[in-house]
Formats: structure tokens, sequence, C-alpha cells
């Protein structure tokens, strides 16, 4: 059977480009996404960076659940030290009264910001300590019941499906504990991702979520016609993980004509971070994506393309899905 695919959507801004143009592409995405019959389509909560216009996450889904109709869409994730647990389960209750069995609820433990920007946050850099306490007490908003003080409307009930998000072993081994789907993010910190799995699969402790363990892996693809072409595109993740190392955030520039120099590549630890990459023509990728899947034995794939040209990114996205052939949603979490 298949592996199901899903696709990590930042709503990605490109130099010349507004947020609004960002997030309607990214609900044209979503749409290809769906036709192309992709699992999930997630965004993902950052602050205080001018390249991504996906930090109000549960705004965003809702307006791009109001144009899909199968899809599942879903945050990968929401970074709970961010947010009062509550606020979090009344957002994606909404959510789930306006789009029923579709949303998925992906949780991180990092701030997805810096220091400065979590104290505008109104939080505090200790608030990540708390997170098995405050990823207990949303769990308990979802599954609501008549015993609770407090109860989320919506969201009471609901119960949405949880994922906990990491790239360490902290949150693989509370995923294991508490019985809950883990998605680890390859796609950019890598490193960790073979421990987090074992510590993942030896921990994990059945539940009423799941009987047993259910992974999710993330990889950056970059498909085109020719290997010389994709290369080129993923010059652009390549410079804005550059600028990002180098304390330059900002807008996704187009790809170079040249290909970066991969002395200043590793010295920043762009090569490492981008290490879980398919690169390169439908067979290649095909190879590619392979080979990981069977390396990591997981569940799901979720992937991810910053790509300047939206006509250059549904191209990729079209040809991930002839490299896989029938991507199929069966044997998923829902």
């Amino acid at each position: 059977m298949a592996t199901p695919v899903s696709l990590l959507d930042l709503a990605i801004v490109p130099e010349g480009h507004s947020p609004g143009d960002a997030l309607h592409r990214a609900v044209r995405t979503a749409q290809l996404a769906e036709d192309l019959g992709f699992h999930r389509f997630w965004m993902a909560e950052h602050h205080n960076m001018p390249g991504v216009a996906s930090a109000a996450t549960s705004v965003a889904l809702a307006h791009v659940g109001a144009h899909t109709s199968t899809i599942r869409i879903g945050a990968g994730g929401i970074m709970l030290p961010n947010h009062a647990p509550l606020m979090v389960a009344e957002q994606f209750g909404t959510l789930a009264a306006l789009h029923p069995d579709r949303v998925d609820l992906g949780l991180g433990r990092a701030p997805g910001t810096d220091p400065l920007t979590i104290r505008a946050l109104r939080r505090s850099p200790e608030s990540a300590q708390t997170f098995p306490r405050d990823v207990m007490e949303l769990l308990g908003y979802l599954d609501g019941g008549d015993g609770l003080p407090v109860r989320a409307w919506p969201g009471d009930g609901s119960r949405v499906p949880v994922w906990l998000l990491g790239s360490s072993l902290f949150s693989a081994q509370l995923a294991a504990h508490l019985g809950l789907p883990f998605a680890f993010a390859s796609h950019f910190a890598p490193m960790q991702l073979h421990g987090a799995l074992q510590a993942y699969h030896e921990g994990f402790q059945p539940s009423r979520f799941l009987d047993a363990p259910h992974v999710m892996v993330a990889m950056n693809v970059y498909a085109a016609d020719t290997e010389a072409e994709a290369r080129r595109l993923f010059t652009s993740v390549q410079l804005q993980f550059l600028r990002l190392r180098t304390g330059r955030p900002g807008k996704l520039q187009p790809p170079s004509e040249q290909p970066i120099d991969p002395a200043q590549l590793q010295a920043a630890g762009v090569s490492a971070a981008l290490a879980r990459s398919a690169v390169g023509t439908v067979e290649q990728v095909r190879e590619q994506v392979g080979a990981f899947l069977d390396e990591t034995r997981a569940d799901e794939l979720i992937v991810t393309s910053m790509m300047f040209r939206e006509e250059d990114q549904r191209r990729s996205l079209t040809l991930l899905a002839e490299a896989l052939g029938t991507l199929t949603t069966t044997e998923a979490v829902s």
C-alpha cells in the first residue's frame, strides 16, 4: 500500500509579493494538492519573519478549508508555548465545527521565533518547560466532559486529532508516553531523526488515540523536467536558509543562476539542515523519496517546497504525484 503523502505550506512570501498574495497562493496550492490526492495540507506558526504569511495559522487554515472540500487541513504546527491551551482548543474546535472530520492539530514545543518576539507575545522563555502539562490540558479540553471546571466552546468534545512535532528526542518521548502520533521535522533539522524515531517506537504506550506507533517524516522536494532545473530551483531555499542562519531573514529570493558555494552552505549549517531533500527529475525524486521512506519506515510523508514562482511549485507537486504513482489516503491517522 502506498505511503500517504501530505504537504506543508508556510505561505511563503516571494520578493516583490505581499502576504495577501502568498495566502491566496496557498489556497490554490491546497486545491492542487487536493486534486492530486495529497492527504493533508498543513501550515505552521512562525513570527517576526517577513517571508512567512502563516503566523495566524488557524485563521489561514479557515480560509484554506473554505476553498477545499476533502483534503485534511491542519497545523504543523502550533507552537504551544505561545498560547493558552484553552485558546488553542477554541480555535481548532472552531475549525472542526466549520470543517468536520478534516482538521489536525500538530503541536510544537519551540516558540518558533526569537527572544524579543517571545516577549512581544507576552510569553516567557520558560514557557516551553510546561509543555507536557499544557498538552494534557489541551487534550482535556478537546475531549470535553461535564466534570471540567472550564470548557472550550467550541472545541469541547471535538476530539481533534493531536500530533506532537519535534526535531529532538523530547517530543518523541512525550508522544510515545501519551500514545500520540509523532511527526519529525527532518526537512530542516534532520540530525536526531533516527534517535527520535527509535525512542518513539521503543517507548510507545497504546492509548485511546492510537493502538500502535504512527510516524510522519518531512522532506524537501524539488522536482522539475531536468535535474539542472530542479537544482536551480533548490537554490531559493538554500538562499533563504543562508540568510536566516546569518541573521538576515527576508522574503524568498529568486533562484540563483549559479550554484551556491558549497563551502558557504556548509559553514552556515545549511547543507546539514537541508540534507533530507529530494531534488531532480521524476525518476530521481522517486528514487530519493523511496530510499528515505525505506530508511525511516515511516507511516506517512509530508513534503515542503519553497519555490519563488507558483508555476514551478505546481509543476513540482504534479511531478511528485507522478513519481509516487496514485497518492493514497488509506492507512493514515485520520
